[in-house]
């Protein structure tokens, strides 16, 4: 594959607008991690939301130029909204939106996060199957719980263009990369085995085609690579963000890596050891990894790890 440029920035600001963990009393800011307060003047009243969803405010800077992207949209119609408002995060400075899926814990904040922005005409980019329905999880043969619609129709009403890219994309005139859909190459990443659609009225196999990434590049330190669920599998993404950019320096692992539960509890041990050999500066892992899978990032690359939270800033820098 011809790699497709992408641009060394001084700076990347990822700001978490809505993970699965909150805690106030953690005391561990650094140069590159800067936490959410309760306060709200000088009194412990600023309540930030936890909730199993994700959605971040990213930020490209060279020199006295910044560059903002809205990576997903969180899970409740509230949560993230509230969030921002809390932080006092700017959305209306949002040039460009991407979405990593379909999946209803990334698109339900969509119409107050529009109502945040307050613009039309910005570009929405998806992987062509994110508006596949009907969703489901299909737990036993007559127990199927449905992921809530998320169509074309609402997007389009909203005011936002549509752009469909299964290949890997450029954003904001190159400082971040859509990665478009991920090559399955890994023989341990294999994906939702209970995750279903239906397509002419027949049920298959919902392979999560659609779930992607983000990409960022600082300037002398590697690419920083920011996921959605990893439903293609951690792994195979960060290989992949490697072979589109043609950056074999990674400087950062963050996002859902879709590790929790019994399904996938025993592959944590593999994705650790894979993540080791690429051997990233971070590894921040988020929203759906699950806390076996955390804790064993946390014992195996201690020294890479970072705890992340809602309304926690990371900056990373040249």
């Amino acid at each position: 594959m011809q790699p497709i440029p992408i641009n060394e920035v001084d700076r990347v600001e990822i700001l978490t607008l809505q993970d699965n963990y909150i805690e106030i009393t953690a005391m561990d800011n650094s140069a590159v991690v800067n936490r959410a307060t309760a306060l709200k003047d000088m009194e412990f009243k600023s309540s930030i939301l936890a909730e199993h969803g994700f959605s971040a405010l990213v930020k490209t800077s060279t020199g006295d130029r910044t560059r903002t992207l809205l990576f997903d949209f969180g899970f409740s119609e509230i949560g993230a909204a509230h969030n921002a408002r809390v932080l006092g995060a700017d959305l209306s400075r949002v040039e460009a939106i991407a979405l990593s899926h379909g999946h209803s814990d990334h698109t339900g904040g969509f119409h107050d996060m529009m109502a945040m922005i307050g613009k039309k005409g910005l570009e929405l980019t998806v992987h062509p199957s994110v508006f596949k329905k009907p969703r489901y999880l299909k737990i036993a043969p007559e127990f199927k719980i449905h992921f809530p619609k998320f169509d074309r129709e609402t997007v389009e009403k909203a005011g936002l263009k549509v752009v469909e890219s299964k290949e890997p994309r450029p954003l904001l005139d190159g400082d971040v990369l859509f990665l478009g859909e991920v090559p399955r190459r890994t023989d341990f990443e294999k994906g939702f085995p209970i995750a279903f659609c239906q397509e002419g009225g027949e049920e298959k196999w919902d392979a999560i085609e659609d779930d992607t990434s983000v990409v960022m590049n600082v300037k002398g330190k590697g690419l920083v690579i920011l996921s959605g669920c990893a439903h293609s599998g951690i792994v195979n993404t960060v290989l992949y963000a490697r072979e589109v950019t043609g950056v074999e320096q990674v400087h950062v692992v963050m996002g859902g890596f879709h590790l929790s539960g019994p399904l996938f509890e025993p592959i944590i041990s593999r994705t650790t050891e894979e993540l080791k050999k690429i051997s990233p500066a971070y590894i921040i892992p988020t929203h759906c990894t699950g806390r076996k899978a955390i804790m064993e990032m946390e014992k195996e690359m201690k020294d890479a790890f970072i705890l992340n939270m809602s309304g926690t800033k990371l900056t990373f820098v040249a």
